[in-house]
């Protein structure tokens, strides 16, 4: 059982890599602070398209994490929870008003937008969700660290790649984009690192994960 549940996890984290991805590499990119590059962009299928892409990524990580550390799984839901209604004004709101611009209605999409975006309750939500996730994903690498149980490198990445998501806003697109690649990399080494535990004729048939382990040892 614990074998099968390292493989859904690993397989988990590996989407989720792939989409994190996807979610900049795909994304329609244009100049959004004048009216005809926010209404190209968000009037994009794209655009609906790519930020589900980055939402089904943070359903699935907390999930794969259970089975390295269930402190930074809940941490984790916990964030993804808070950022999630962000994400699901910025694909669908801003996605209708446009598509609504495009259609000849006469709205103010630079105006709405930053309404929409820059609602306080809304951006607070969003930064704290960011932050926990960021804080679940190191969590996460330090039960790795500390565990003996996983490669001790196999997490850096994946923390990084969460604890860089908020900076990463304040880039251009290549630099979106490559944080969308060490997403990836994070991810699927962490992925393989559980999908390795899992086939390793060594790993015994109760073995406890790296949170469990730490733990025990506390």
């Amino acid at each position: 059982m614990p074998q099968s549940r390292n493989r859904l996890a690993a397989a988990a984290l590996t989407v989720a890599g792939i989409l994190f991805l996807l979610y900049p590499a795909l994304r329609p990119w244009a100049d959004e602070s004048t009216a005809a590059g926010a209404l190209h962009a968000m009037s994009s299928p794209w655009w609906v398209a790519t930020h589900l892409f980055a939402m089904a990524g943070f359903i699935l990580v907390p999930l794969a994490l259970l089975r390295v550390s269930s402190v930074a799984a809940v941490i984790m839901w916990i964030g993804a929870g808070l950022t999630l209604p962000y994400y699901g004004a910025e694909d669908f709101a801003l996605n209708t008003l446009a598509t609504k611009i495009s259609g000849g209605q006469q709205l103010d999409l630079l105006d709405l937008s930053d309404s929409i975006r820059y609602h306080p309750a809304a951006v607070a939500t969003f930064l704290i969700g960011l932050l926990l996730l960021g804080v679940g994903a190191v969590w996460a690498a330090v039960a790795v660290w500390r565990s003996g149980s996983l490669p001790r490198y196999s997490a850096l990445a994946f923390g990084a790649g969460f604890a860089l998501f908020i900076p990463q806003f304040y880039t251009g697109e290549a630099l979106r984009i490559a944080h969308g690649g060490l997403m990836l990399i994070g991810c699927v080494w962490l992925a393989a690192a559980l999908w390795g535990a899992a086939t390793d004729p060594r790993t015994p048939a109760d073995w406890r994960t790296p949170a469990e382990t730490v733990g025990a040892q506390s």
